[in-house]
């Protein structure tokens, strides 16, 4: 189904105010799914973050974060809602609230498999890979015009 015609509500704000349901699809996605070691996964820096939420016919399906320094991370979408284009409009929620905030790019950390993924949002690799929560990732950038 094209992700157009989803009923996707999405949702920006604050931990305290989405951080329940935030925490919820992470839990499910990083430390259930990919075994993300809980105390990497819970890294303190939450409460400083604008946080995104997607919602799939009423349905809480994906989270995103955006850092104070720039950095979009966080980016999980559940398994039942993947390649819907979920995904993209968090990213896209993200970089609208980082461009919106004066930020003049945005970083993150991919794993590998979802390099294709962030490349085809415009995003660029630079550097090696290296392991995060026992994951390969590369550095990414969006440098806004």
């Amino acid at each position: 189904m094209p992700s157009d015609s989803l009923p996707v509500i999405l949702q920006e704000g604050d931990w305290q105010a989405l951080g329940d349901i935030a925490s919820h699809i992470r839990r499910v996605v990083f430390i259930d799914e990919q075994q993300v070691p809980q105390d990497e996964e819970w890294d303190g820096q939450d409460p400083a973050c604008h946080h995104f939420l997607a919602y799939l016919d009423g349905n809480p399906v994906g989270t995103a974060r955006l850092l104070p320094d720039g950095h979009i991370g966080r980016v999980a979408v559940l398994a039942e809602a993947r390649g819907t284009g979920i995904g993209g409009q968090l990213m896209a929620a993200a970089i609208a609230t980082a461009q919106r905030v004066g930020h003049p790019k945005v970083a993150l950390s991919s794993q590998l498999h979802a390099l294709p993924f962030y490349e085809r949002l415009g995003f660029v690799a630079h550097g090696e890979v290296f392991m995060d929560a026992g994951i390969p990732h590369r550095e990414m950038t969006l440098t806004f015009s």
